[in-house]
This record gives structure tokens, C-alpha cells and sequence, in this order.
């Protein structure tokens, strides 16, 4: 048997981690692919699956490779073309190219690979399997000789066709419309403006294969984005930003825009569009970089964008300007502390923080003139004393803030949005409403959005129920039940520690993960520690994962153990939430204690109590302070009974308005 023309070199650590588990998803492979295709100054690449032949072929119409080119580049694992071929490329195109692994990409989604190349009539045509590749390099100390396959197949002059087969069952492609979208969204030079064409299964793509362009209401633009604005057929407010992000060492261009609804960012094929990607060189270089930012306000659910960011590869060889790459291993991401990319951070960051305040801003007018439609509001706010007429309107486009896409149910977030600025008006307490945010105003208004009848709907039902529970409470703790009394309590009315949680989120899995949590904590507390304790319990309301520690009634502790075995539950539960990727979300720590701490009645001891327990995020409930408040809260409530008959009318007529934006 004639000894292959073809050689390959590599070890099986780098088969494995730069090649079978390089990617994830198919999009990503054929990716690499294409980034080659355009190195190769193609003017058309060509995508055809099919998956009953288990079988992906792509083909470009490039300067092809020799077959001194095929060993030379193709072949050689870690081949830097900026070395061997410095600047941009015959068509003027700035290579994509740079760390020469990503043929080794193509393993991660099959076990053979066929290759195909011409140039200027030269062909070569050679086999790659998996299995004869592993066996090789084993056998031969890192030597693979590809099989040399029949040329006469090959019909065209110069370009390249790849044909992968025996496809992995992990990887799957279920349409080519959902791959063209995806590859649509990896790639900003696809289009006649730049020679390049993608066809998948006959079709051309566009950059409207995207498929969230015409999604977008609000848009903020950096530099020239004459190529995709007309693209963004539903954008109602648009900010150029190029001047705000200009003069620094990082040059930004691209677009950050909010959709409408935060289910528009979830498309037809599942895949999550709630993010920012960075380009450099005209390919996705990180798939999302918004996760990178931890303050995030409601708005950041909104928000997608596309940014680019080409001073992170600048390299263009020999005698050109020279820098570190920035792209790990994987190609899948930025190294995190590359500098360039810190700097670019920066900007972005400030950028989101300008996006965020003005995207409240449109989303508050826009709310406020869209419950005015409603004549029953309408009505209302006229009723209204002339210097509360302004706080309402910016009331009610706070709660526009809210997603909500089915029009029965925006029409009781406006009914319920009317009854939450009259509870606070009759507790004479508006500035609750000022202090209210965009983070938490689903939890402010939680109270009114379980209200199932007109009369609970104005407080009467659940008032009376509430008191119930009060004046219950209060029978069986003069009647000297109060350890039993209190646990059941608390956990099924956590209203008494908190208005705003009424509702229980947790799911029973979640329970499950936290109450074997509590089992590890336990075993490192003292004995002491456990027998003082009454019981301690979990949940999750208002978006917050709420931890109750009930200390016996007869126990008095003191502040400062009582921290640090808060502390213990405060890091396993972090641990927790770290693990299911939660950890961006809040702990709060309420301990109910029968007596006050032991430094509560030194001097200074309160502020000392409620900083010590403050650190963990934590404070302090006495059981007697907790009957009383409550108490007082909905007794109050019922002093404005009066009112009932007016709302009654305004709710009804919420109720019934049948208006298309409702």
C-alpha cells in the first residue's frame, strides 16, 4: 500500500480538549469552518445537512490549498497563519484566523471527516477518522496519516469541501432554518457589502435571519449602523452613542436594545437571546458578556446587543502591530483579565448604567399614557387631589416596568397597581411608592395580585383573615402556647415578619437542596447552639431566599454567637444558590427571638445588635413586637372601609375596558 502524502502530528491531550471537547453545539464547528472560508478570501460558502444521511457538507469557492498546503497549514496543529502570512489577506480581508486549532473542532460533532481542495486545478482529497486517529497516535508517537481518498470527485478548480459524517447522536440539527439563524447571529459580514455569502440548504443567508432585529422598540447605536436599522422595523426611540463611548484607549462600536417583552428574547428554538455578544474581527468571540455584570436592574431582562470590539486582536504578524491574543483555548471566550477586555468592560458597564435609566424612563411614559387609554384610570387619576396626580402617573409607568404579555392579565396589573397607590395614599404614605424600584416592585405590589373577589380586592376578605390570624396568635400566646404556636405561624403566614411576602416561590426540589443543607449546618453547631433552637425553617418569597431562625422562647442569647451561627446558614446557602446558578439572588435572615439579645440593654447595645446581625444581612424579630406591629398594621386598614363603594366602580370598569393595549 503507497505510504499517505498527507501527515499530521498532535498528542491524544490535544485531540481531546482542543478537538472532541472543544464545542458543544454544531453552530459553533461550522463556525470555525466558515471563519476559514473567509481567511481563504471566499466569495460563497455553502451548507447542505442532511439527517436521515447523517451527513453535514460544507464547501467554499476560496483559494483552495496544495497539497504542500494541506500538510503545511491544514495539518499542522497550532499553524499561527499571522506568522506565515502577515496582514490582511489578497481580497483586503483581515484574517479571523490565529491560534490554527479550530479544524480540530470539527471531531467534537463527528468521526470522519472528509476534506476536498483545489487550487488552480492541484487537488487533494484525504479521509480522517476518529477511531484510526486515536489508534495512530498511540501506535506511532503522535503520527497520523490521513487516508488518501479518490480526486476524481472533486469538481471545481480551486476552493475546499468538507464532508462530515457519522455524526455524534449528542449533536443534532433540527431545521435549517434554526441553523441559519444561528450561524446569522455568529458572523457581521455576511452580505453583498462584503463578498461574502452563507447559503444553508439553498437558502441565502441575511442578517435578518437573526431573527431578533425587528424585535427591538428601544436602540442605542455606536458608530455606523446604517446596515442594521432598517432591519429594526419596530424600534419607537433610538439613541446614537458614539460620541459618549469615543476618545478612548478601547474603540466600541455596534448596538445594546430592549425588546418589548421579555419572552420576544426566547426564540422559536428555544435558545436564550437575553444577552450581549462580542465580535472582533467580524465573528462572535464571546456569546454573552451581559452575564459578566452583576448590578442588574429589571431592564437587564430586556436587553440584547451585539458589540464589537476589534482592539482585542490586532495582531497582523511579522512587521505589523503585534498583541496577545485575547481568545482562550476554546474560542469560545475572552480571557477574563486580559486587559483590553477589562477596559472594554468598563465602558460597557458605563454604557448599561445610561441604558438602564433611560430605558425606565421610556418604559415609564409609555406606561403611563397606555393606562390612561383606560377611561376607568383615566377618571381615577382626575379624581385624584391635584398634587397626587403626578406621583400616580409616574406610579403607574413604574409598573409598566413589569413583564407582562397576556392582555387579561396587564388589565389586573393596572386594577391592582390602582389599589396599591390607595393603600399607601390611606396609610399616608406615598413615599413608599418613590422608594420602590424596578427590582422590587413585583414584591411591593404581591399583595394585591392574590386578591380573587371585588370585596378582597379591596382588602376586605383578606383583612379580615389577616386579622384573624393576628387575634388567633394572640389567644394562644396568652394562653401560653406560644413555641407551637409561633412555628406554625410564621411559616405559613411569613406576612407577619413581611408584608410584601405573601407568597411562597420555592420549589420542592429547592426545599429539598436547602433542608439537607440545614442537616450538614447542624452537625457543626454546638450543643448548646441546637437546644436553644425552636425550629428553623426556608423559603422564598418576593424574590428573596428567606431563612427564619426561631430561638426558644425562654432563651436569651447574645448577639455575637448568635451571628456567627447565622453566618454558618448564610454560607452553606450561598453555596447553595451557587451551585444551581442562583447567586445572584438575595438572602435574608430573620431571627425570632423570645428575648432580646444580652447586649440589647447596655449602652449603645441596639446599634450594636443590629450591626452585628446587619454584616450577615440579617435582623431581629421579638415575638411580642412582631403581634403588636402586625396588629396595628391591619387595624388600621380597616379605618378606611369607607372607600370601598367608590373603588368598587373604578375595579369594575378596569375589569370589563376591552381595549387592544389593556
Amino acid at each position: 500500500m503507497t505510504e499517505s502524502p498527507y501527515t499530521m502530528r498532535l498528542s491524544l491531550n490535544v485531540l481531546e480538549h482542543l478537538g472532541i471537547n472543544l464545542y458543544s453545539n454544531v453552530p459553533s464547528v461550522l463556525s470555525e469552518v466558515v471563519a476559514n472560508s473567509w481567511d481563504a478570501d471566499a466569495l460563497k460558502v455553502t451548507i447542505a445537512f442532511d439527517k436521515t444521511a447523517d451527513r453535514i457538507v460544507i464547501q467554499d469557492n476560496g483559494t483552495g490549498m496544495t497539497e504542500t498546503e494541506v500538510n503545511a497549514r491544514f495539518l499542522t496543529v497550532g499553524y499561527r497563519r499571522r506568522d506565515k502570512q502577515p496582514g490582511q489577506t489578497a481580497k483586503g480581508r483581515a484574517p479571523m484566523g490565529r491560534k490554527g486549532i479550530g479544524k480540530l473542532s470539527l471531531f467534537s460533532i463527528a468521526e470522519c471527516i472528509d476534506v476536498e481542495t483545489a487550487q488552480n486545478g492541484e487537488k487533494s482529497a484525504f479521509r480522517m477518522l476518529l477511531s484510526a486517529m486515536r489508534k495512530a497516535i498511540e501506535d506511532d508517537k503522535g503520527m497520523f496519516r490521513p487516508e488518501p481518498r479518490d480526486k476524481s470527485a472533486i469538481d471545481f478548480s480551486h476552493g475546499t469541501r468538507i464532508t462530515l459524517s457519522k455524526l455524534k447522536k449528542r449533536q443534532t440539527i433540527s431545521t435549517s432554518e434554526g441553523l441559519r439563524k444561528r450561524v446569522a447571529r455568529r458572523f457581521s459580514i455576511i452580505g453583498p457589502e462584503n463578498d461574502f455569502e452563507i447559503e444553508i440548504n439553498g437558502k441565502t443567508i441575511t442578517p435578518a435571519d437573526r431573527g431578533y432585529l425587528d424585535r427591538i422598540r428601544y436602540l442605542w447605536t455606536y458608530g455606523d449602523q446604517s446596515a442594521i436599522n432598517p432591519l429594526c422595523t419596530q424600534v419607537e426611540a433610538s439613541e446614537d452613542r458614539t460620541e459618549a463611548v469615543g476618545g478612548r484607549d478601547i474603540t466600541l462600536s455596534g448596538w445594546l436594545g430592549t425588546v418589548a417583552e421579555s419572552h420576544q428574547l426566547r426564540d422559536d428554538f428555544g435558545e436564550n437571546l437575553n444577552r450581549i455578544a462580542i465580535f472582533v474581527r467580524g465573528k462572535m468571540a464571546q456569546e454573552d458578556v451581559l452575564g459578566d455584570f452583576t448590578e442588574r436592574g429589571l431592564y437587564a431582562t430586556y436587553l440584547i446587543g451585539e458589540l464589537h470590539v476589534d482592539d482585542l486582536d490586532k495582531d497582523e504578524g511579522p512587521g505589523g502591530e503585534r498583541d496577545e491574543d485575547a481568545a482562550t483555548s476554546s474560542r469560545q471566550r475572552i480571557v477574563e483579565d486580559d486587559p483590553r477586555f477589562l477596559e472594554a468592560k468598563k465602558l460597557i458597564s458605563t454604557e448599561l448604567k445610561h441604558i438602564q435609566n433611560a430605558w425606565a424612563k421610556l418604559r415609564s411614559d409609555e406606561g403611563a399614557k397606555k393606562a390612561l387609554e383606560i377611561p376607568a384610570i383615566s377618571e381615577w387619576l382626575s379624581g385624584l387631589e391635584p398634587n397626587l396626580r403626578p406621583r400616580a402617573r409616574r406610579w403607574l409607568g413604574k409598573i409598566n416596568r413589569i413583564s407582562v404579555d397576556d392582555p387579561e392579565e396587564r388589565r389586573q396589573l393596572w386594577k391592582h397597581s390602582v389599589l396599591a397607590f390607595e393603600f399607601y395614599r390611606w396609610g399616608e404614605n406615598l413615599d413608599r411608592l418613590d422608594e420602590i424600584d424596578e427590582a422590587n416592585i413585583e414584591g411591593a405590589i404581591e399583595l394585591f395580585t392574590e386578591l380573587d373577589s371585588l370585596e378582597a380586592n379591596l382588602y376586605g376578605q383578606i383583612i379580615r383573615q389577616r386579622v384573624e390570624v393576628i387575634r388567633a396568635l394572640r389567644t394562644k400566646v396568652d394562653e401560653n402556647a406560644l413555641e407551637k404556636v409561633i412555628q406554625r405561624y410564621i411559616f405559613d403566614h411569613l406576612w407577619l415578619l413581611d408584608p410584601s411576602w405573601e407568597r411562597v416561590e420555592a420549589s420542592e426540589h429547592m426545599e429539598t437542596r436547602v433542608e439537607k443543607m440545614f442537616e450538614t449546618v447542624n452537625t457543626r453547631l454546638t450543643k448548646e447552639e441546637r437546644e436553644g433552637r425552636l425550629d428553623i425553617q426556608y423559603r422564598k418569597a418576593a424574590g428573596k431566599h428567606v431563612i427564619v431562625e426561631l430561638k426558644r422562647p425562654d432563651v436569651r442569647v447574645s448577639v455575637y454567637p448568635l451571628a456567627a451561627q447565622i453566618a454558618k446558614y448564610r454560607s452553606a446557602m450561598a453555596k447553595v444558590l451557587e451551585d444551581m446558578k442562583l447567586d445572584n439572588e438575595p438572602i435574608e435572615i430573620v431571627c425570632l427571638l423570645g428575648k432580646p439579645p444580652t447586649e440589647w440593654e447596655n449602652p449603645d447595645g441596639r446599634r450594636i445588635v443590629e450591626e452585628t446581625l446587619m454584616v450577615q444581612q440579617a435582623r431581629y424579630v421579638n415575638y411580642d413586637q412582631l403581634l403588636e406591629n402586625a396588629s396595628q398594621a391591619y387595624s388600621d386598614y380597616m379605618k378606611h372601609k369607607s372607600a370601598v363603594d367608590r373603588l368598587s366602580k373604578i375595579i369594575r370598569e378596569i375589569e370589563e375596558y376591552a381595549g387592544p393595549d389593556a
